[in-house]
């Protein structure tokens, strides 16, 4: 497991990890912020050994280890592997696999990972079933000889299902395999999988850890150390899908505000689904935090708060999504997630073909606004749509 830093103990609250884990004062200055460490190469001894650990950049990096040392702290796991994006943190779990191999995906997705399961994996012979795994029994069926992983995102993007996460990684378990799951939208200051039975957790670094759209990486981080680690950080090396020690600077210094961050994130995004949700022009939102959404009660049970990220639909297609976000004035037309502005994207016209988001929807993730400066602009947007409409 790589170190934390030599105050912090498994004892200390979310907030304390967060702020600490991985990171030491400086012994030769003093700065309490760690330096950026660009260097490429690093010195051998006169015997040519590496005495103080580091060889060169694509093997470590003194911001990369503290980064995956905070990493492995707060989502509790023995060890943590960063990636240059997170589509290189889900490859380096499906590389893994071998020709013939079957893994078994719930049905709504981020879309860059059914391309990759879609397009590289099934050339490579690597199988896969795609269940609504709310169901258990049609989770249960979709099992073969050959299934060697689950995949899970929970809260899902752009449809935001949120699925029980203790019996997905009993059927796993039982029909031994591994269970991975992907935990962007809700990160560990919301969702703990490992603690919840997955053997592997999956980040993109780019979104709310990083948390100010301005850093881009990904991470996998494992229940235990071992031979499945090993191949995965061989990748890491090999493959070459390492991060930059700027960036890794960028998005660790971005995890000292997570909990904070998140915080407002889910104060936010509550009550604007609440008010979208008694909107005449909305005809569905999807939130998890809205008592009458389906996912409301697992929620409850296995995330300490709701999220930043909804999605809602618009009373009509998408002529009218489109109209609605062209008139936000505080709200950003873009892509992404996970950062202090608040941003809107219409996910059906990016995932083309094969979409299961509606043209009427637009997926929202809150940022750190005033809410009440938010709904204003909501409201203003919404007013553009035809009286016939409301």
């Amino acid at each position: 497991m790589a170190p934390m830093a030599d105050s912090i103990k498994k004892s200390h609250g979310f907030q304390t990890i967060a702020v600490h884990a991985g990171r030491n004062v400086d012994p030769s200055t003093g700065a309490v912020a760690m330096p950026i460490y660009p260097s490429t190469t690093f010195e051998r001894d006169t015997d040519g050994a590496f005495s103080r650990g580091y060889s060169y950049i694509r093997d470590a990096n003194p911001n990369r280890k503290a980064l995956e040392a905070c990493l492995s702290a707060l989502e509790v796991g023995e060890e943590a592997i960063a990636f240059s994006s997170g589509m290189g943190a889900t490859f380096s779990v499906f590389q893994i696999l071998s020709p013939g191999d079957h893994v078994v995906l719930h049905r709504d997705m981020y879309y860059g990972v059914r391309e990759l399961i879609n397009g590289i994996f099934t050339r490579y012979g690597i199988q896969h079933t795609v269940v609504d795994m709310r169901n258990l029994d049609e989770t249960r069926a979709a099992v073969r000889p050959g299934t060697k992983l689950f995949w899970l995102e929970t809260p899902t993007n752009p449809l935001i299902e949120v699925v029980a996460i203790e019996p997905i990684a009993a059927i796993a378990h039982e029909h031994g395999a591994l269970f991975a799951c992907e935990n962007t939208f809700a990160t560990p200051a919301l969702q703990r999988p490992l603690e919840l039975g997955a053997d592997l957790v999956v980040h993109s670094l780019t979104k709310y850890l990083s948390g100010h759209s301005d850093a881009m990486g990904g991470a996998v981080i494992l229940k235990r150390a071992g031979d499945l680690a090993h191949k995965i950080r061989d990748f890491q090396h090999n493959g070459g899908a390492v991060l930059s020690p700027f960036d890794c600077w960028l998005i660790l210094r971005g995890i000292e505000s997570l909990p904070a961050r998140m915080r407002i994130h889910c104060e936010n995004a509550q009550k604007i689904a609440e008010f979208l949700s008694a909107h005449a022009a909305v005809s569905k939102v999807r939130y998890p935090g809205l008592t009458n959404d389906p996912g409301h009660a697992i929620a409850k049970r296995q995330m300490r708060a709701f999220g930043g990220m909804l999605s809602f639909e618009i009373r009509g297609a998408r002529a009218e999504a489109f109209l609605v976000s062209s008139r936000f004035q505080l709200i950003i037309r873009a892509t992404s997630l996970g950062g202090t502005h608040t941003l809107v994207e219409h996910r059906a016209s990016i995932e083309g073909a094969h979409t299961r988001a509606p043209e009427s929807l637009l997926r929202m993730s809150v940022g750190l606004e005033d809410t009440a400066d938010l709904i204003d602009d909501l409201d203003q947007a919404l007013t553009a749509l035809p009286g016939s409409l409301l």
